[in-house]
């Protein structure tokens, strides 16, 4: 990467820590972006040079926490050749990102807030750098290696998405209505549940009568 290159993606990068420090400590509404450029140490007219405006970055945010949660977990995946199959492989990224989001809690607060189908969908595509592969760009390089053919990709993806987060917020957070450890075979048995209707190589026709 060029030096100009770097210290663009590193003022970037600091705005967007900015921004999410001052979204926990202070909640959305009441963060500026006079505050979000103080506290990165840059001039405002920088911020315009990466963003429109403050709901801007929170998206851009939301996309570079996600897109580097996920990373994190297919980088320790491809420590394991011995997991192949795509489903388990799911399965192991699905409990390693429930594991950062319970070592960072405050993460959990901002994703929980914002994270709809929408805003992960503008996740699925973020590309962090010009080496590193978009979420969707990885999970279609599994999705073309499975054992198995799925209809509607995508949807399987959105279910099981909503039932992760909709199930493990308050798990992870308040140990309600279990812990974390404990809802983990659950979400295991519900997702593999999931993959099974999307499965479409084991649809049969009905016969005729």
């Amino acid at each position: 990467m060029r030096k100009v290159d770097h210290n663009k993606q590193q003022k970037r990068e600091s705005l967007l820590d900015s921004a999410f420090s001052l979204f926990i400590d202070n909640g959305f509404n009441k963060t500026s972006i006079a505050d979000i450029v103080k506290n990165a140490g840059v001039a405002k007219g920088t911020f315009y040079l990466y963003f429109k405006d403050k709901y801007d970055i929170r998206n851009h945010l939301i996309a570079h926490k996600a897109s580097q949660v996920f990373q994190t977990s297919y980088l320790a995946l491809q420590k394991h050749t011995e997991i192949t199959d795509f489903e388990d492989q799911v399965i192991f990224i699905m409990d390693d990102i429930l594991d950062q989001l319970a070592n960072n809690l405050n993460l959990v607060r901002l994703l929980s807030k914002h994270l709809s189908w929408g805003f992960f969908k503008n996740s699925l595509f973020f590309t962090p750098s010009e080496d590193t592969p978009s979420i969707h760009t990885i999970y279609d390089s599994m999705l073309q290696n499975a054992n198995h053919t799925y209809h509607s990709p995508e949807l399987m993806m959105y279910m099981i998405l909503e039932l992760v987060s909709g199930t493990s917020y308050n798990s992870i957070l308040y140990q309600q209505p279990v812990g974390l450890e404990e809802l983990k075979p659950q979400l295991h048995q519900a997702v593999r549940g999931i993959f099974n209707q999307y499965r479409a190589d084991e649809i049969t026709d009905i016969p005729e009568t």
